[in-house]
């Protein structure tokens, strides 16, 4: 059946100032998960089948589902006891040598089942439900062996079973370096592209793969080699890039026409400039900036001169942003990096369809999009950047269905 929105004041977040302005109440006819129609008189010129449902939005705002662009949403174990320690006072390289860090989360995501990593992501994923996402990509990267990352893979891909929400899966095995491959980082980088991504593209695991370039995880020739063994497989590519210095990884990702460069504290004009060319989306992560207390701030003025879309994302992990609440990041976006309300709603919507690939089908609302909303109790887009903690959504659509979390 045919689902109706009522008198909806509209945030359609279309690519001109006025998408961002509410409209007047307007209604919004939705048909087999698809917008066909959206007018001031119900149903306007579409032919309306005869059990039609219809939902009264009674002025409320509404908004495209929010895209959680940049996420570590699976993995086992809990890091608390690290940020404890760091605050009082123990060095990150002790609690590594203590088998802490990355390489903690590693064990225990390895030790876990898929079943177990899908039960443990779970409340993981309601938090972002509750802040209006509809859509979430999920990276790999704590596994670091063929059976651990595609364990990882099938199990964010399954929360689709679990939840009302669109899964986009990324394959991030050059996250770290395993202790099987301890000093041999270029053999590590062949075992990923000549058994991890070959098996992962022929089941359809992921849609694209994505590196950690930085002097603490790839350089530049062990990135671009996973880049192009990426694209010889038909999957696109991401870069977690210049996070903690410049090494050239987003330029190297935009060469490669890369959907995003992701964190990008340390980018430089000529990085920008390779971004502006090539369309890649600079998406920037104040979850990780604020947990790590780091003082680079991300180039947001010359993205905006550049006209570099920004996408904003959670970067959910146990290590450096366990928060699971999008509108949390877009305060932090604003009270942070200094983008505007406008900037991040944005950078949760359009731009982040656009980092994931989704540019014409997401991330609006217009006609022959995808019918994924979300409806607000609140009178102006810019409260969620504002307010942090109020419930302030009424209700999600995903693909035209209704969900009441």
């Amino acid at each position: 059946m045919d689902l109706i929105l009522t008198n909806a004041r509209l945030v359609s977040m279309q690519p001109k100032n006025s998408g961002y302005q509410p409209t007047d109440p307007v209604n919004i006819v939705i048909r087999d998960g698809k917008i066909v129609a959206i007018s001031s008189a119900a149903a306007s010129n579409e032919t309306v089948s005869s059990d039609s449902r219809y939902i009264d939005c009674s002025g409320k705002l509404v908004t495209p589902g929010l895209i959680d662009c940049h996420t570590h949403l699976i993995y086992a174990g809990n890091r608390a006891n690290e940020f404890e320690m760091r605050l009082n006072g123990v060095p990150y390289q002790t609690i590594a040598a203590q088998g802490g860090g990355i390489l903690a989360t590693v064990k225990a995501t390895r030790q876990a089942s898929e079943e177990q990593l899908i039960e443990l992501a779970l409340p993981r994923l309601d938090g972002l439900l509750r802040s209006g996402v509809t859509s979430i990509e999920i990276k790999s990267g704590y596994g670091l062996t063929l059976h651990d990352e595609l364990k990882m893979l099938r199990a964010a891909q399954a929360l689709q079973q679990h939840r009302r929400i669109k899964v986009t899966t990324t394959l991030l095995a050059a996250h770290a370096l395993p202790p099987e491959f301890a000093g041999r980082a270029d053999a590590y980088i062949e075992h990923i592209c000549q058994t991890i991504i070959p098996t992962v593209a022929e089941q359809q695991l992921a849609s694209s793969v994505d590196v950690f370039c930085e002097s603490v995880g790839f350089n530049l020739q062990q990135t671009e080699r996973v880049f192009a063994c990426a694209r010889e497989y038909g999957l696109q590519v991401k870069g977690h890039t210049e996070q903690l210095s410049n090494l050239g990884g987003s330029a190297l990702t935009a060469r490669y026409q890369g959907l995003s460069a992701d964190h990008i504290e340390y980018l430089d004009q000529a990085g920008v400039a390779a971004l502006a060319q090539s369309g890649t989306v600079a998406t920037l992560l104040p979850g990780a900036f604020y947990f790590l207390r780091e003082t680079q701030k991300p180039p947001v003025e010359l993205l905006r001169k550049y006209g570099v879309p920004m996408a904003l994302a959670s970067d959910i992990n146990p290590g450096t942003s366990p928060f699971a609440d999008l509108t949390l990041m877009m305060n932090m976006g604003c009270t942070l990096f200094g983008l505007t309300p406008e900037e991040t709603l944005r950078g949760v919507t359009q731009h982040a369809a656009r980092a994931l690939g989704f540019a014409k089908t997401r991330g609006q609302i217009a006609t022959g999009f995808d019918a994924d909303l979300a409806i607000w109790n609140i009178d102006h887009p810019a409260d969620l950047s504002y307010q942090v903690g109020v419930p302030r959504l009424h209700a999600r659509i995903v693909d035209g269905v209704l969900c009441n979390d």
